[in-house]
């Protein structure tokens, strides 16, 4: 079985369409982190034609709510959060050049399909690692919603942070994969 896949954002479309569901990556470089409020006033300055914080353009988003840092530590506990909240918002993103999104859970068949009309992954980051995860990132600083606490985007910096793509930019999706693989017939 091969090695893990090295990423280092941001993406191209020819980077996105080497990955397919079931690959390990380590990613590094910089992710950026969002749950669904602040996915929303993403999406509500799209609509309102406003410049967004960050340029998507090729980045990944991780679906977390970090908890605090301890002193001397760039962050606190940082596990994945539950993706199918950001369900609603994800295709918007993705159309403006998000190529990655990490979280745990299924998506929804638009997002699945806005994934494969413009070349993006989701991957899946291992839930119950929270402590393990958070020793990947190197720095943290918040870039936009401050007011959102942990649901603040935040810029952080990793160092082979460790994911499983999902669903790939063919359609394919690991979680299906799997049960059938283990379907008793």
């Amino acid at each position: 079985m091969p090695g893990p896949i090295r990423l280092n954002p941001p993406l191209t479309d020819e980077d996105v369409m080497k990955l397919r569901a079931g690959d390990q990556v380590l990613i590094t470089g910089i992710l950026y982190t969002g749950r669904d409020a602040a996915h929303k006033r993403l999406v509500d300055l799209i609509d309102s034609g406003e410049p967004l914080p960050m340029d998507l353009t090729g980045q990944i988003i991780y679906f977390v709510g970090p908890s605090p840092s301890r002193p001397g530590q760039p962050i606190g506990s940082a596990g994945p959060t539950t993706s199918y909240r950001m369900d609603a918002y994800s295709p918007r993103l993705i159309e403006r050049g998000l190529k990655g999104m990490i979280g745990k859970g299924f998506r929804s068949r638009e997002v699945v399909d806005s994934m494969v009309k413009h070349k993006a992954v989701y991957m899946a980051a291992v839930g119950g690692a929270a402590a393990l995860i958070s020793r990947k990132i190197t720095s943290c600083e918040i870039v936009a919603y401050e007011d959102l606490g942990p649901e603040a985007i935040r810029k952080l910096e990793v160092t082979d942070f460790p994911a499983i793509v999902v669903n790939d930019c063919e359609g394919n999706d690991l979680y299906e994969q799997g049960i059938e693989e283990y379907r008793i017939a």
